[in-house]
């Protein structure tokens, strides 16, 4: 197991992005190139951007990425209710994507105040 795998902002994002695959599914294929492109970039990059800033030499820039997953998932939550009110996702489903969307941005955001609380400019591995 990798060490962002033991990250719960990073476990917790990650199953948003497993759930997005399985709603992409259900969408018109005439939408893969537009709205199931975007959803699903915007999804990945949340835990993503966590694995690429824990690697990063310093705490400053892991943090600067922990930004950036936030911003990507704020992109992602609407392109969700965007799908909802295209109809192509029903109220309860999207009521628990965006749980478990607000669970994870919960997750990102202590981390970045934990991050902050300790920044100078020291390796993110002396967590």
């Amino acid at each position: 197991m990798n060490n962002f795998e033991k990250l719960e902002a990073w476990k917790e994002s990650h199953k948003l992005v497993l759930m997005i695959y399985k709603l992409v599914k259900k969408i018109p294929s005439d939408e893969k190139f537009r709205l199931i492109d975007q959803l699903c970039r915007a999804a990945s990059s949340v835990p993503a951007n966590l694995v690429e800033g824990g690697a990063r030499a310093y705490r400053k820039e892991y943090i600067q990425y922990c930004y950036q997953a936030r911003a990507s998932l704020e992109e992602t939550k609407y392109h969700l209710i965007l799908t909802r009110d295209l109809e192509f996702l029903s109220t309860r489903n999207y009521a628990e994507i965006m749980n478990q969307a607000d669970k994870a941005g919960k997750l990102i955001n202590g981390l970045i105040s934990y991050l902050r609380k300790n920044t100078k400019d020291q390796r993110p591995n002396n967590l």
